[in-house]
């Protein structure tokens, strides 16, 4: 079924404070992937400080170490099973790119996001894949974004990318992943 990553990791705080807000969308998208794709339900491993799925060779991961220390988690995954950063997935809210937009990258610095920074420096590279998940409002800054919950009329557009990301994610692990920017048009 799939082939090309090894550990995909979806960012988010734990806790019901930041369920449904911007910052908590990698828990969203990773948690919609893992349905649409049969993977058993999520388990706390305390080794690995997160919540934690596998089939096949894919391990899902969503740290439950607060956002700024996720390296944390995704390290001690990544160490424990000898996975290789460049088979790694980390998907996060972006508050520079509007709500709408997507983009898969890699081998980027973390543009201030802090839970990407705390996972560049404990693997030592900015060498992995990222799914970035655009939450950007142009009247707010970063942290305004992050911590709200989506307005009323914001959530079918989250509804459509969630959906995009996951059909994006299943075909990255099969035919490998390539830089790309998505643009899903916003509902009125």
């Amino acid at each position: 079924m799939m082939k090309e990553m090894d550990l995909i990791v979806g960012l988010g705080n734990p806790g019901e404070k930041y369920k449904k807000t911007g910052h908590n969308i990698g828990f969203e998208v990773l948690n919609e992937f893992g349905k649409k794709n049969n993977f058993p339900e999520f388990g706390f491993d305390k080794k690995f400080s997160g919540l934690t799925s596998k089939k096949g060779g894919v391990f899902l991961l969503k740290p439950q170490t607060f956002m700024n220390k996720s390296g944390n988690s995704v390290r001690a995954l990544a160490d424990y099973y000898e996975i290789n950063p460049e088979k790694i997935l980390v998907i996060h809210d972006d508050a520079d790119l509007s709500l709408g937009k997507v983009k898969i990258d890699k081998n980027r610095s973390s543009a201030g996001h802090k839970g990407v920074q705390s996972i560049i420096d404990h693997l030592s590279t900015k060498n992995f894949w990222r799914l970035r998940f655009g939450i950007g409002r142009e009247d707010k800054k970063a942290g305004e974004i992050a911590l709200k919950r989506f307005a009323k009329k914001e959530i079918p557009t989250v509804r459509k990318v969630i959906e995009k990301s996951v059909s994006e994610i299943s075909a990255g692990l099969k035919e490998g992943f390539e830089k790309k920017t998505i643009k899903i048009k916003k509902e009125d």
